[in-house]
């Protein structure tokens, strides 16, 4: 009987990986510094229709100048929800309702509010980091099960290096995309 070489999908552990970095991207984008922009409202939630609503799906958001971001909500019963949500996501930022127009004036960052950014994008670094672990746990998984199907000692050693490599430049990343972020909210 021809023996059949096992192998390990490590393009699928690689998409799952690249996955959590770009969910880490979004948050970060989340995260304001000093300027407007529309992604600051992106991870905001509304209940509407009986159902958690991202923000863009009510309304339409513009940046009309660099300190303003307006939501123009089209449905004049959602404006209390698409408000109260934004109170309560945690963005500190006080929106300003003026008729089917919510403004979010953004305020200057001080100091504290700064420090306080960079510790939360840190925290969104390490759920990334726990997302990539999961993923690395799951490939070694796979090879725990390969062995059991007959995959060689050599061949589990060459995997799990695979697996730890992948993990090891995702943690990197991550660790970059964070320096990079946390620079970015202290620059004055």
């Amino acid at each position: 009987m021809a023996h059949e070489e096992i192998t390990i999908d490590t393009d699928a552990i690689q998409r799952r990986m690249d996955g959590a970095m770009a969910a880490l991207k979004t948050e970060f984008a989340s995260l304001r510094t000093g300027r407007a922009s529309a992604s600051i409202v992106e991870p905001i939630q509304v209940d509407a229709y009986g159902q958690m609503t991202p923000i863009n799906q009510l309304g339409t958001v513009n940046v009309p100048e660099p300190r303003m971001v307006v939501i123009n909500v089209w449905d004049k019963a959602m404006i209390g929800k698409v408000e109260k949500a934004i109170r309560e996501s945690g963005i500190g930022i006080n929106p300003v309702t003026d008729g089917p127009l919510i403004r979010l004036p953004i305020p200057e960052l001080n100091e504290e509010r700064r420090r306080e950014l960079t510790k939360v994008a840190a925290q969104y670094a390490e759920a990334a980091k726990v997302a990539i672990r999961n993923v690395r746990r799951d490939g070694m998984d796979q090879i725990k099960k390969a062995k059991t199907q007959g995959m060689s000692e050599d061949d589990q050693k060459f995997w799990s290096d695979e697996v730890q490599d992948l993990t090891d430049k995702a943690i990197a990343a991550v660790d970059k995309a964070l320096e990079a972020k946390q620079a970015e909210i202290m620059q004055v």
